[in-house]
């Protein structure tokens, strides 16, 4: 029988000659019935689905439930319903059958029984959220090996996910989400083949994300937001079928690598709120799905990628409060889709695009970039004009031709020196001691000497990028020089560089000492030079 969605009003009658039916199938879900359920229902002994969700029911759900042993399917969820320390589940264990058992948003109030591992071993939807439990998962929960989704969020558990819950193989949904959860999360998660979604956001989980979760070649929604987690495993990168990622509100650290354009299907990344460090990578713009991206709130530097603009679905970006750099692309004008963008207390500098998506966002999305000029900003872009670009160009030749004239002068001086016989045991080239000669040193290795390219250790900055002060593990100071590859020669000018100073030696110049080279990332490492007061 199948009343639903009939707005029926008043209460269930409660005489048992009314229930000794041979009902199958009852469906009174979504309409105004209040009262208690009685517990004379349990008369109809063939029931097997039985709907009452989404009504006014109240007092105590009837653990006269438990009588009706060909029971598959229970639907309670959204009502006003009791149970006192949870003995409905006590005597649900008698429906051998029962494959549905929700009763989520009800006043339940009371601690997880052990006896839900006795629940029946068909069970495949479990569904207890916001029913104000308390106290920590059982370890018999293992037990229900045909669960699919498990669902207890928004109550009051405790203590860490149990490993027992890595037994449920079948499970696709796991809800936790909004408990005070706590400890790691169990890498034997990375076992459960059929896994699509884990929320498990707004706990007090720790520690770092286990690497085995690129295993997890099943999963397309990850939501564990706003909890204790440390760090980003390479192997996360490598899940081409993820959908939605948002790790944020974390203490995340360390930076993002190449690899994150890999996620082909990804739609959805928040990695808000994290201590993320280094650039934004280029190959961002691979992400061609992407709608919503949001790295705010992080200390992430250098430039935004040009790349930016080959996401042709991108509609929200956020990018705010870190510490960007130079300008924002053009390239940016070409999103159609764009219609939430961000790029506030930064430092930025240059023109704000004025085409495309840029004729529609107000000053709030600049705002705290002091270098940032036009658009709905209220300073204008200063133009030079051409008394101070002739100024700038007769003051460049002025100190070329003094720096010849002084290399030039010091020639002579040292002939003069040679020709008075002040002859010398000639002496090979200038060479680095051998403590100094360096195999190419890795970005982490740099990330770290510069404590994540801090601005406490910036030197200075030019036209290709920065020069930072490093402190590496054995003590050595060296001055890296960080190309910015988003200006264009950058390439260019980090081959030119390498190669003159390579094959320079001159008391005057800083030495090469080393170098680091890979497609995101090009830097000098030189002979520290302090400065003289």
């Amino acid at each position: 029988m199948s009343l639903g969605f009939d707005n029926i009003s008043g209460s269930l009658p409660s005489a048992s000659s009314y229930w000794q039916t041979n009902l199958h199938y009852l469906n009174l879900g979504v309409n105004n019935i209040d009262g208690v359920i009685p517990n004379s229902i349990s008369n109809s002994s063939n029931l097997k689905e039985l709907y009452l969700n989404n009504n006014k029911f109240s007092g105590p759900i009837p653990n006269s439930l438990g009588d009706l042993r060909q029971l598959e399917r229970l639907t309670l969820f959204e009502n006003n319903l009791l149970s006192p320390h949870l003995s409905i589940l006590t005597s649900l264990a008698n429906c051998g059958s029962l494959k549905v058992l929700a009763i989520s948003d009800n006043p339940l109030n009371g601690v997880l029984p052990d006896s839900i591992g006795n629940l029946s071993t068909s069970l495949e939807l479990f569904g207890l959220g916001e029913t104000e439990i308390r106290g920590q998962i059982p370890l018999g929960i293992g037990n229900l090996s045909n669960l699919n989704t498990f669902s207890i969020s928004r109550n009051d558990l405790t203590g860490s996910v149990p490993r027992s819950v890595c037994d449920l193989h079948n499970l696709q949904g796991f809800y936790l989400y909004q408990n005070r959860l706590s400890g790691p999360l169990p890498d034997c998660h990375c076992k459960l083949p059929e896994l699509g979604l884990v929320d498990l956001s707004y706990n007090q989980i720790s520690g770092p994300i286990p690497y085995c979760i690129g295993d997890t070649t099943s999963l397309r929604n990850i939501y564990l937001n706003s909890n204790r987690l440390t760090n980003i495993p390479m192997s996360l990168w490598s899940l081409k079928d993820l959908v939605r990622l948002d790790l944020s509100n974390n203490s995340l650290v360390g930076s993002l690598p190449p690899d994150f354009g890999n996620l082909d299907a990804i739609t959805v990344v928040d990695l808000s709120r994290n201590h993320l460090l280094g650039s934004i990578p280029t190959t961002v713009g691979d992400l061609q799905k992407l709608i919503n991206l949001s790295l705010a709130f992080n200390e992430l530097q250098r430039s935004i990628p040009e790349s930016l603009g080959k996401m042709i679905s991108l509609e929200s970006a956020d990018l705010s409060n870190n510490i960007l750099s130079g300008m924002i692309p053009k390239s940016l004008e070409a999103l159609r889709c764009l219609t939430d963008f961000n790029v506030s207390f930064n430092r930025l500098e240059g023109e704000i695009p004025s085409k495309g998506p840029f004729l529609n966002f107000t000053s709030q999305s600049f705002m705290g970039n002091e270098g940032l000029c036009g658009g709905f900003l209220f300073q204008p872009c200063k133009t030079r004009t051409f008394h101070q670009s002739r100024r700038s160009e007769v003051l460049l030749i002025v100190l070329v031709t003094l720096a010849v004239s002084l290399m030039g002068l010091g020639s002579i001086v040292v002939f003069m020196l040679k020709r008075c016989g002040k002859r010398k045991v000639p002496t090979p080239p200038e060479s680095l001691p051998a403590t100094m000669i360096l195999a190419r040193i890795s970005y982490i290795e740099i990330e770290r000497a510069t404590q994540g390219f801090d601005q406490c250790n910036l030197l200075g900055h030019g036209g290709f990028g920065y020069v930072y002060k490093g402190i590496f593990a054995n003590g050595m100071v060296l001055a890296i020089k960080v190309f910015n590859l988003q200006i264009e020669g950058a390439f260019k000018s980090f081959d030119i560089e390498c190669e003159v100073l390579r094959n320079l030696r001159h008391r005057n110049l800083t030495k090469v000492i080393s170098n680091c080279t890979n497609i995101d990332f090009k830097a000098l490492l030189l002979e520290y030079m302090p400065m003289e007061v």
